[in-house]
């Protein structure tokens, strides 16, 4: 402002009237000092305009995963760039953060609302019993869900989850399958609670039985809990991962221990991606719009922002890609 004021020829006062349109300088000089500010590259600082009840113009989104995580996990990607892509219209800003818990994601949405860094937040991955919810709720933060529906009265997205595995089921079943594992994401997740619950009821109605441990979307984990489910004594012949990172460590470990994929084990993967598609044999998978389940979270924080909240919304549902490395019951 003081490099305008020189330029311009006038008080620092007047610059301040004209940058924030306030009365007090003629259209004249206003136009010039605009003028001028433009030539010089000038941006108003947003948090320091914020810290005098202007809009942000940005939403925080706080991921619990590591940023090495976030460099394998398609997911989080393809959602982050459907998330960008619905804020640059208004001109919104993302702030992203990642954590590696709960009590760490509560001091961040603080810091911000705090800092007034952000007009609202997304929150991915509900819980059961979710303290998130209330706590934003007391920092008069607006917020959004990611993930499956957590309560009607708050905006977000959400995906069934139930079409999908009615369909895996049935086509595994229809390959001559009567033991399926599932690994899982972490317990306490709302969505992983209701893919348990959609697998297990399709599959009972098939007379299938389902053996579900937890993973954490890893490689590793997808790694130790094939060969945990492998070396049973009445092992599955097929295996159902949460995420592509699982399923793909998960192929690697059959290949290991000699079992033919789809021959002797038949693998799918519960989030599709590039890679599912180049590996050998390339996996069946359940494809979504990620980018634009995204984008549509990202609408209903903002309808929320504008003080238009609405309940939560549904995006499209998933549907399952069949490729190679789903095939008959060995015994077949």
């Amino acid at each position: 402002m003081t490099d305008i004021a020189r330029r311009a020829g006038v008080s620092r006062i007047a610059v301040s009237y004209a940058l924030n349109g306030r009365p007090g300088v003629s259209a004249e000089l206003r136009e010039r000092i605009l003028g001028i500010a433009r030539e010089l590259g000038y941006r108003a600082n947003g948090p320091a305009l914020a810290l005098h009840g202007a809009a942000a113009r940005t939403v925080g989104l706080v991921l619990l995963r590591s940023s090495a995580a976030l460099t394998v996990e398609v997911f989080q990607r393809q959602l982050i760039a459907g998330i960008q892509a619905e804020l640059a219209g208004p001109g919104y800003a993302l702030a992203l953060q990642m954590v590696d818990g709960l009590p760490e994601e509560a001091w961040v949405h603080r810091r911000w609302s705090a800092e007034r860094r952000v007009d609202g937040v997304l929150i991915c991955d509900p819980r059961l019993d979710d303290p998130r919810i209330a706590a934003v709720g007391l920092l008069g933060l607006p917020a959004a869900l990611i993930g499956s529906a957590y309560d009607d009265r708050l905006p977000g997205a959400w995906c069934d989850d139930r079409g999908w595995s009615q369909e895996l089921a049935g086509h595994l079943a229809g390959l001559g399958h009567r033991h399926i594992a599932r690994v899982s994401g972490p317990e306490g997740l709302l969505h992983t609670a209701i893919r348990d619950a959609a697998l297990r009821d399709a599959a009972a109605d098939r007379g299938v039985r389902i053996t579900i441990v937890r993973g954490d979307y890893t490689g590793d984990s997808g790694a130790r809990h094939t060969r945990e489910l492998l070396g049973m004594a009445e092992r599955p012949t097929a295996i159902v991962y949460d995420n592509d990172v699982m399923a793909i460590a998960g192929l690697g470990v059959a290949g290991d221990l000699g079992l033919r994929v789809p021959t002797e084990l038949s693998i799918v993967a519960c989030e599709d991606s590039p890679l599912c598609q180049v590996v050998g044999p390339p996996l069946t998978a359940v494809h979504r719009d990620i980018a634009g389940y995204g984008a549509l979270a990202a609408a209903q924080l903002l309808a929320a922002i504008e003080g238009e909240p609405g309940p939560p919304v549904q995006a499209r549902g998933g549907r399952l890609e069949i490729r190679g490395s789903t095939g008959p019951h060995p015994s077949a």
